[in-house]
């Protein structure tokens, strides 16, 4: 993705959603994007997967796939891509499966849809893939509805669903919200295996830091449309540079130390019609100063971590001094 642009078109003047976000992912690679609500996170996503809300629009910019730019596809070419080289599993699996079919013909009618087999052929890959993603007796289940699964199974077999196809790429949003704790685990363990093992790439859509934590490779923390810092999972984590990263690390409960009071960032994520001159967080933040009120930082190299931030050229400069 490389300099994307999102715009939503109002009466009152053009919003804009996502301004300038840029990443890549390799295949086999969980990059995790995090932020709070609002923040832009699966907006990236639904521009990703060509599913933007009308009257949302790609603006500028691009989106690749193994090189070749998916982002001004006409509306059939991107249907058939989707599903094919990229798959989406969403927060909730009941919104994801029709209610009136068995599990096993939405399954086989995707592996179908995509791929060159037969009726018996697409059967027994679309078994095979219930078996993988850790569902017992698939040769059962194959012949229920999405009402005679829990809510852990559903999100299984939309896993199974993402991963019909073989695609290169696996836009994950918010796929464990839904789901209990224990569960959770067993989703995260069960993505990480299978990505890999297939050699997918997966951008992977939370606000859980713990998920973050154990699922992906790098970490990319977005706030008012845009990356504020990308690198490294434990780097981030750790050693976060930006303010709104070490903001946001601080407010998660430690169990090796004990604090009175969780810090918190003071202030809301501002409104898209209201986002303010210079660097967004700077109202939030505890260390702006003059230039952040007035310039915008792009990503500049800060250790491991790139950070959207010039209190990390002050440092750098500080330290080359």
């Amino acid at each position: 993705m490389k300099n994307l642009r999102v715009e939503f078109p109002t009466r009152r003047g053009t919003l804009v959603a996502l301004d300038g976000v840029s990443f890549d992912i390799a295949p086999g690679e969980v990059l995790g994007v995090v932020g709070e609500s609002g923040a832009g996170k699966s907006l990236t996503g639904a521009a990703i997967i060509g599913l933007l809300e009308p009257p949302g629009r790609i603006a500028g910019g691009e989106i690749l796939l193994a090189g070749r730019r998916i982002d001004n596809l006409p509306h059939e070419q991107m249907r058939a891509l989707r599903g094919r080289r990229i798959g989406a599993i969403f927060q909730d699996p009941l919104t994801s499966l029709n209610p009136l079919y068995t599990v096993g013909r939405q399954l086989v009618e995707t592996i179908r849809t995509h791929l060159p087999l037969t009726e018996k052929q697409a059967r027994e890959r679309a078994i095979a893939l219930l078996a993988d993603t850790g569902i017992p007796a698939p040769e059962v289940r194959f012949e229920q509805y999405p009402h005679q699964f829990s809510g852990g199974m559903r999100q299984r077999v939309v896993i199974a669903l993402a991963l019909a196809a073989e695609p290169q790429l696996i836009v994950a949003d918010e796929p464990t919200t839904a789901l209990d704790v224990s569960i959770q685990a067993q989703i995260i363990t069960l993505l990480k295996r299978i990505c890999r093992e297939h050699g997918a790439a997966v951008m992977l859509v939370t606000h859980d830091m713990g998920v973050i934590a154990e699922t992906c490779d790098r970490v990319a923390v977005m706030y008012a449309g845009r990356i504020a810092e990308i690198g490294p999972v434990a780097e981030v984590i750790h050693r976060p540079a930006h303010p709104y990263t070490v903001g946001l690390m601080g407010s998660i409960p430690a169990m090796d130390e004990e604090r009175e009071r969780l810090l918190q960032i003071d202030g809301a994520m501002p409104r898209l019609s209201a986002i303010p001159a210079g660097c967004a967080f700077n109202p939030r933040c505890p260390q702006a100063f003059e230039r952040c009120r007035s310039e915008r930082p792009e990503l500049m190299a800060a250790g491991a971590t790139r950070a959207a931030c010039w209190r990390v050229e002050e440092k750098t400069k500080a330290v080359l001094a």
